[in-house]
């Protein structure tokens, strides 16, 4: 042993360990479950296909289970239809794994690495890689909402890595799933081909979105530049959620200094998956090829004056309302700077001044009875 290395040094290399076996334990229980719950379903599917019998007999299953394991948990009739259905979702799921040649392409992310919770291969045929199945890495009840809310098995499998990925809770996988992430996800606009080395081009695509849907904030259409920051300042955390996995604030209003002149960054932030700086800048109307040309002077300056040896290039992100498509490409189009353009969308509800025009449902009521009377 290193004679120099201190107690604590010790004390926390010993907790990390710890707390790393404790989640390979419970990710392992959970394997196990899900293993447990996919043959029951298939066992229930068969009854009810093969065997011919009626619906009734799930129920009596229920309850001659219970009877047998009264300790035990999840043996409802509501999640033994979970269970079947989760079989019939993921036929290939058995014993936890599925061969490495139909997921790869969803499983790895662009630097060709699989996911550290997705790493664990097993050799079950000659010449075929197996990798543990998407829906191993998340926990039960979170598979039972994307069987709730997904129907296709592509985008099944979308949400149930990205929710691994992120360790979204429950509510916050039903949320990205309502508002059509895996439409959103990598569609912004952007010169990234052109401008970051191949992975990082694909990466950093990805984690941009288009549209990025801002209902969180009390805003109206008829809002300045200046509230819309201060609308995502007041709500950092749900504005965070929204940018995705990696990113970390550093600061709204950041100043940089270009000879006596000084400039002001709407928010700025770090992302540490793609180990670069991000720029996003919010206008309010439509884009105009001016905006480019600013972000890409904000971004060399960013790269001279804070980014560090290890960083890679800083990225920009222009937010801004109905950009036009031909317009964006031609303005990125000879930017040597990384910049990408998305839309955000406010609130879907009606604006308050339109929602006081219109007649609640007990006025409608009222004016349908002196309707009946004249």
């Amino acid at each position: 042993m290193n004679p120099e290395i201190t107690y604590f040094q010790i004390l926390e290399d010993l907790k990390n360990k710890i707390i790393q076996t404790r989640q390979r334990m419970v990710h392992s229980v959970n394997v196990q479950m899900l293993i447990m719950y996919w043959d029951i379903g298939n066992t229930i599917d068969g009854m009810e296909q093969e065997q011919k019998w009626g619906a009734k007999i799930v129920q009596k299953l229920s309850r001659d289970l219970y009877t047998s394991f009264p300790d035990m948990k999840g043996i409802s009739l509501r999640n033994l239809r979970y269970m079947r259905d989760f079989s019939l979702a993921y036929p290939d799921f058995k014993d936890g794994f599925s061969m490495l040649q139909q997921a790869a392409a969803t499983f790895q992310d662009a630097n060709n690495q699989s996911d550290t919770i997705l790493q664990q291969p097993a050799a079950k045929l000659p010449g075929t890689t197996y990798v543990l199945h998407p829906a191993a890495n998340i926990p039960w009840t979170h598979n039972q909402v994307v069987l709730d809310k997904v129907k296709t098995t592509e985008e099944r499998i979308f949400y149930l890595v990205k929710c691994a990925q992120n360790g979204w809770s429950r509510n916050v996988l039903a949320v990205q799933i309502e508002t059509k992430l895996h439409l959103r996800q990598g569609k912004a606009l952007t010169n990234f081909d052109n401008t970051l080395p191949s992975p990082l081009s694909d990466l950093a695509r990805e984690t941009l979105k288009n549209p990025y849907l801002l209902d969180f904030l009390d805003l109206q259409e008829d809002i300045q530049e200046r509230d819309l920051e201060q609308g995502l300042l007041k709500h950092l955390k749900k504005f965070l959620l929204e940018l995705g996995r990696g990113f970390a604030y550093v600061g709204n209003q950041f100043n940089i200094k270009v000879e006596d002149d000084d400039f002001f960054l709407d928010l700025l932030f770090y992302n540490y998956h793609l180990h670069c700086f991000v720029i996003f800048e919010l206008k309010i109307g439509d884009f105009k090829p001016e905006y480019a040309g600013k972000l890409n002077f904000y971004i060399n300056t960013i790269n001279n004056q804070v980014k560090g040896e290890a960083d890679h290039a800083t990225i920009g992100v222009l937010l801004c309302k109905t950009p036009n498509e031909t317009v964006v490409k031609y303005s990125l189009q000879n930017i040597l700077a990384p910049l990408g353009v998305a839309e955000y969308k406010l609130s879907t509800h009606l604006p308050k001044t339109l929602k006081n025009e219109i007649p609640s449902v007990k006025e409608l009521e009222q004016a349908l009875q002196e309707d009946n009377r004249k």
